[in-house]
């Protein structure tokens, strides 16, 4: 997934527009193939962003 967000930076977007483009294929995805819903949920949630860890929790 790195690699996707490397090529849609380097076409123009800021990384948090990349992350926010592989969101909407994930959901139009889900959307037109539900029975795989499952499957593209689990695939997509592997290689979401990092939160930022909290020190205080």
């Amino acid at each position: 997934m790195k690699e996707l967000i490397d090529r849609l930076v380097a076409q123009g977007l800021t990384e948090q527009q990349a992350f926010k483009a592989i969101e909407v294929v994930k959901n139009f995805a889900k959307e037109k193939f539900p029975v795989f819903s499952g499957a593209i949920e689990k695939m997509f949630d592997k290689y979401k962003p990092k939160e930022e860890e909290d020190f205080l929790d």
